[in-house]
C-alpha cells in the first residue's frame, strides 16, 4: 500500500506514532506529513529538525512540508489511506470543518477529495470538552475513521481523550474495506 503519515502537536504522544509508523514501514510505501508546529517547535520532548531527520530516516522520504506539496501530492490519487497520528484537537476542528489552512489539513482535503480514507488518531485535552463536537462531526464524515480512543487520565485530566495506538493497524484495514472497527469508545 501506499500511505501518508501526517503528525500534528501532541508532542507527548509522537514517541507512540513513530513507533507505530515503523510497523507500517516493512510493508507499505510510507510519506510521512508535518503540521507546520511540528516542523518549527522544539520541545522537552525532542527537536523539531530531529523529527524530520527521523521520519526520513525510517520511512526513505523527505515529509511534506507545506500546504502546496501537500496540494499537489495528494490530490492525484495516489495513496491508498492518509493517517493523521497523532490528530491534535486543533486539526481535528478544522477537518470537522473543512478548514484547509495547514499541511496536514491539506492532505486530508485532497484524499477526502478521491473519495478514499482518511484514519484519524486523536490526542487532545479537550476531547470530552470544546473539542467534543467537533469528534462528534467528524464522526459523521464520510471516508473518516477513527483509531479507538478513551479518557487517558481521567482524574488528573478529565476531558483529554488519546487513541489506542496499536489498534491504528486494524483501524486502517477496516478502512480501507469502507467500516469502523469497534468500539470506538475505549474503557
Amino acid at each position: 500500500m501506499k500511505l501518508l503519515f501526517a503528525m500534528c502537536g501532541s508532542f507527548c504522544t509522537h514517541s507512540t506514532a513513530i513507533e507505530t509508523l515503523k510497523r507500517l514501514v516493512p510493508d507499505n510505501v510510507i510519506i510521512p506529513a508535518l503540521s507546520e508546529i511540528c516542523q518549527n517547535t522544539d520541545t522537552r520532548f525532542g527537536r523539531a529538525d530531529t523529527l524530520k531527520q527521523n521520519l526520513t530516516g525510517i520511512t526513505g522520504n523527505e515529509p511534506v512540508t507545506s500546504v502546496k506539496s501537500a496540494e499537489a501530492i495528494v490530490t492525484k490519487g495516489n495513496f491508498d489511506a492518509v493517517i493523521v497520528a497523532p490528530c491534535t484537537g486543533n486539526t481535528l476542528a478544522k477537518i470537522a470543518h473543512g478548514i484547509t489552512d495547514s499541511t496536514v489539513t491539506m492532505c486530508v482535503k485532497a484524499q477526502l477529495r478521491n473519495q478514499k480514507p482518511v484514519v484519524l488518531a486523536i490526542a487532545t485535552n479537550d476531547g470530552l470538552g470544546a473539542s467534543l463536537k467537533n469528534v462528534a462531526t467528524a464522526l459523521e464524515k464520510k471516508n473518516i475513521y477513527f483509531v479507538p480512543f478513551g479518557q487517558d487520565a481521567p482524574f488528573e485530566k478529565p476531558t483529554s481523550l488519546i487513541s489506542d495506538f496499536s489498534l491504528l493497524e486494524d483501524t486502517l484495514l477496516g478502512a480501507l474495506s469502507g467500516k469502523q472497527i469497534q468500539p470506538i469508545l475505549l474503557k
